[in-house]
């Protein structure tokens, strides 16, 4: 499993509304989350297989920025 944490600049609850289906639809609920009162605005992925820049394609299609500050990998 692979956990990414990225830089965004989701700042409030809407716009969690607003990325919710396309994260949803391209990594599953429940495998992501932002922190939005996090100066960063932090968007955390959990994923097997997900690449990074797939996570910041789909944060830019839903009309966000992303950049990846972290990436782990554990078993």
């Amino acid at each position: 499993m692979k956990t990414f944490i990225f830089k965004t600049n989701i700042n409030c609850g809407g716009c969690v509304a607003k990325v919710t289906p396309f994260m949803n639809e391209a990594f599953h609920a429940g495998n992501w989350e932002v922190d939005f009162l996090n100066p960063n605005k932090v968007l955390t992925v959990r994923s097997e297989d997900a690449l990074s820049s797939e996570i910041e394609a789909t944060v830019l299609e839903a009309g966000f920025k992303a950049e990846l500050l972290d990436e782990i990998h554990s078993n």
